[in-house]
């Protein structure tokens, strides 16, 4: 060949920027032939996709709105991705938050918000982080692959929600729907003045901020990351490597429960099948696109929301199948990972020798 692969003397400085613009560009290519392919103008598509994610403030909070829980179950994903611990369930961990805090605010609903809602916030970190705990307990004690754990765990949480809105939690005067009755006034996050979007921004905020600090300035911080080069490595600096395991799945499930409850409490006001819509597959893309960086897991999801917003204008506009949506994201993913290659080789023309 006349290319060889040479490894860097070191990282790409402007790569990861540079990967994941190319990453997007080359979707919204492979977005806009798929258009074309269904008879519609690309172009005319991707304008309508450009001003469903940012063309009007009704686009942007709708945006900040899906980021939200989105970022959220990022955060968790990726506290468990730095110490190679694979959690793939935080769509099962924010349902069981969402569980938790309903069941907050279906059993106190005469609190007021100041004490209502904390109780909500703490129950849905509570279980959403239980249910994280049970692979873990599973991978330490009988070796069980948490891939596969933490997936099949998604199935029951989510028909463990099923069960409570079609059973004892259902609403009888839902009309025969799925539901709980509507949370009263205390168990509801407002809004931030007039616009549609919630308090659960700043919620985000604080919560980035504080894994950010303790992942940097603390000693179980470091220990967390030290231990993301294996289990031999940790117990060779005498970390205590099943007790980070289990703290670590804990931590990820309750950031997702986290997520369950802002999404039940703020936006539905109750909790209904509808709120499971693959916020926590759609984490696994932005932590990895994030590179597993809190502030770059802010910039990923509000990205990667606005693309879902867009993608729902695309629906109504030119009758695009949902499916749509999915493609783009793993088309993202794929072509970031792929491009992660350029960070540390670079390819060279070979010396042709006489």
């Amino acid at each position: 060949m006349p290319l060889k692969i040479r490894k860097r003397d070191e990282p790409w400085k402007w790569g990861a920027l540079v990967v994941f613009l190319g990453a997007l560009l080359f979707s919204l290519l492979v977005s806009a032939l798929l258009i074309e392919g269904q008879g519609k103008d690309a172009l005319h598509g991707m304008i309508v996709l450009w001003e469903g994610s940012f063309g009007n403030l009704w686009a942007l909070e709708g945006a900040l709105l899906k980021s939200i829980p989105l970022f959220l179950c990022s955060l968790g994903v990726a506290v468990a991705f730095r110490m190679q611990i694979w959690n793939i369930g935080a769509e099962g961990q924010f349902a069981l938050g969402a569980i938790g805090a309903t069941w907050m605010a279906l059993s106190f609903p005469d609190l007021p918000g100041f004490l209502l809602l904390p109780l909500m916030f703490i129950m849905a970190f509570i279980l959403g982080g239980a249910w994280a705990f049970i692979p873990a307990f599973l991978k330490l004690k009988l070796r069980v692959n948490e891939i596969i754990s933490t997936l099949m765990l998604n199935y029951i949480a989510i028909l463990l929600l099923d069960h409570l809105v079609f059973g004892v939690w259902k609403d009888p005067a839902s009309f025969g729907f799925p539901m709980t009755p509507e949370f009263s006034v205390g168990a509801i996050i407002p809004h931030i003045g007039s616009t549609r979007v919630h308090w659960g921004l700043l919620f985000c905020v604080i919560v980035g901020i504080g894994l950010w600090a303790f992942m940097r300035f603390t000693r179980l911080g470091f220990e967390l990351q030290a231990s993301g080069e294996g289990a031999r490595v940790a117990k060779y600096a005498k970390i205590r490597y099943g007790m980070l395991v289990m703290f670590v799945m804990f931590l990820s499930g309750g950031f997702a429960g986290f997520a369950g409850c802002i999404e039940t409490s703020a936006v539905l006001n109750r909790l209904q099948p509808s709120l499971i819509v693959g916020y926590g597959y759609t984490a696994i893309v932005v932590a990895w696109l994030a590179r597993l960086e809190p502030l770059n897991i802010a910039f990923a999801s509000f990205l990667l929301a606005a693309l879902r917003v867009g993608v729902e204008n695309l629906q109504l506009e030119l009758q695009i199948p949902a499916a749509f949506g999915v493609i783009m994201e793993g088309m993202i993913l794929l072509t970031v990972l792929a491009g992660q290659f350029f960070l540390l080789y670079t390819l060279e023309r070979k010396q042709r020798q006489d």
